[in-house]
């Protein structure tokens, strides 16, 4: 008769007998046997458990069918809900979660060898039952077979069986997962006892209450504590009405303050509004204003440089172009070799009676004998005293018997110009004696030369309309910057 391989009942590793196991006698068999629990205790607990009652019924392995089936080895496994064993912080006694660490096992014996491995070294998934079924059923086989093997091993399965029949493991078990069961029940051990402990501790207390209770109080000390109860309560009862009237008032006194606060806040509202339309109004003012400013500032630029401007510079530059004086480049006088035109010299000389006429008006200045009539290249003087004659300030070069005439009046008027430039020369000393003239006017001369032209070279009468027009500048000079100040 054959026999499969010994499984531990946890993790499926094939064991090994131990020799203690192999050598046992039958009496020591029985004794063993004697002094495990009865088996109505396993019993009672398998009849709840329909499959459980005989180790070999397919039942009995299936947690351990499917824990192989989804470990990847036989080392790393979460081993499912087995009967009979319980872990900490588990809800029910006959149900363990047990988690075995993928470590070496040094204390488990070494395995027979099988060939059920692979050869890659994988373990082949043995059935259980059959080697758990073929260890049980030799305690059947009547002892025909002598053989000392068959002997040992229907002892060995008889023992298992009758071990996982009488308790809450399924045997046999390797080392590893016996230390595994031991430190589980170890931690149990240890719950336990605190646990009891505390019950201990608990009921000492409820036996010193219960002593404290029975000693008992006379009928007036009750009627005492009872009326002071009573009283106590009143108290109590008196506090929580004033503490109802107090909420009462506080509620209203909240809902006075709600009103409050929301017409606050209306007002607020209405602040910041106004506010923010002042700050407008403001900020459009500001930038008006600023507006203005600037344009006081360069109208106020433009005033000081209008100011600084001399407009009578400007309408009258007087300069000269070689031995020619000249009033806006318009050249005044001849001389020989240069034949300057009389269209030119008559402009000139309404130039120079314009410029005394602005003059005596800007000073506000009458003439006393003449009166100035600019009229361009045809201007006059006219005299207001004794015969009122009018004098022509313009020449001409035409050949004929009147230009003999025509001349002694040119020569007339220019005299009377220059006798009117000395009256306001004279009036500019009277007003500012610092002003320097450097030719001085008598009668017809001006300085060292007549201005008039008969009789007289071109060169000289030149040279004395260029004074005049020195003159006429030295006056401008001191009617728009000295009068002024």
């Amino acid at each position: 008769m054959s026999f499969g391989p010994i499984f531990c009942q946890q993790c499926k590793e094939p064991l090994q007998l131990d020799a203690s196991l192999i050598d046992l006698a039958p009496s020591a068999y029985d004794m063993i046997v004697a002094t495990l629990p009865s088996q109505s205790h396993r019993q009672t607990s398998d009849s709840k458990k329909p499959g459980l009652s005989h180790p070999s019924s397919p039942s009995k392995f299936a947690w351990q069918r499917s824990r192989n089936t989804s470990a990847s080895s036989p080392r790393t496994l979460v081993k499912q809900p087995q009967r009979g064993a319980a872990l900490p912080n588990s809800p029910l006694p006959n149900e363990s979660f047990v988690l075995l660490q993928d470590s070496v096992i040094r204390d488990m014996p070494a395995p027979i060898p099988s060939p059920a491995r692979s050869k890659k070294g994988s373990l082949k998934r043995h059935n259980p039952e059959k080697s758990v079924e073929s260890l049980a059923a030799t305690q059947f086989e009547p002892d025909s077979d002598p053989s000392p093997l068959s002997h040992h091993l229907r002892s060995t399965g008889r023992l298992f069986n009758a071990l996982s029949t009488r308790t809450d493991i399924d045997h046999p078990l390797c080392a590893e997962c016996t230390q595994m069961l031991l430190s589980t029940l170890q931690r149990q051990l240890e719950e336990t006892k605190r646990e009891r402990d505390g019950y201990i501790a608990f009921e000492k207390e409820v036996r010193k209450e219960r002593e404290r209770e029975a000693q008992g109080l006379t009928k007036e000390e009750v009627e005492k504590k009872i009326e002071k109860l009573k009283m106590e309560e009143r108290l109590a009862i008196e506090q929580l009405k004033e503490a109802e009237r107090e909420r009462e008032q506080l509620d209203q006194e909240l809902k006075l303050l709600e009103l409050d606060e929301k017409a606050l806040e209306v007002e607020e509202a209405d602040f910041w509004r106004a506010h923010n339309d002042h700050i407008l109004t403001s900020e459009q003012q500001a930038a008006q204003l600023a507006s203005l400013r600037a344009a006081y500032a360069a109208d106020v630029a433009t005033l000081e440089k209008l100011e600084r401007t001399n407009v009578y510079n400007d309408a009258f530059c007087i300069g000269h172009d070689g031995v020619f004086g000249t009033i806006n480049g318009l050249r005044l006088g001849r001389v020989p070799g240069v034949p300057v035109e009389w269209a030119e010299i008559n402009a000139a000389w309404g130039q120079t009676l314009l410029l005394l006429y602005t003059i005596a008006r800007k000073l506000d200045y009458t003439f006393e004998h003449y009166r100035l009539v600019p009229m361009g290249s045809f201007s006059r003087i006219e005299k207001t005293t004794g015969d009122k004659a009018n004098y022509e300030l313009y020449g001409s070069g035409d050949l004929h018997f009147g230009r003999l005439l025509h001349n002694r009046r040119f020569d007339i008027a220019m005299v009377a110009f220059l006798d009117c430039l000395k009256h306001l020369i004279d009036h500019v000393k009277s007003q500012d004696p610092s002003v320097d003239f450097p030719h001085q006017i008598s009668r017809d001369r001006i300085g060292d030369v007549s201005v008039k032209l008969q009789f007289n070279q071109e060169d000289a009468w030149t040279r004395s309309l260029r004074h005049v027009l020195l003159a006429l500048k030295i006056c401008l000079k001191w009617t728009t910057n000295g009068a002024n100040g």
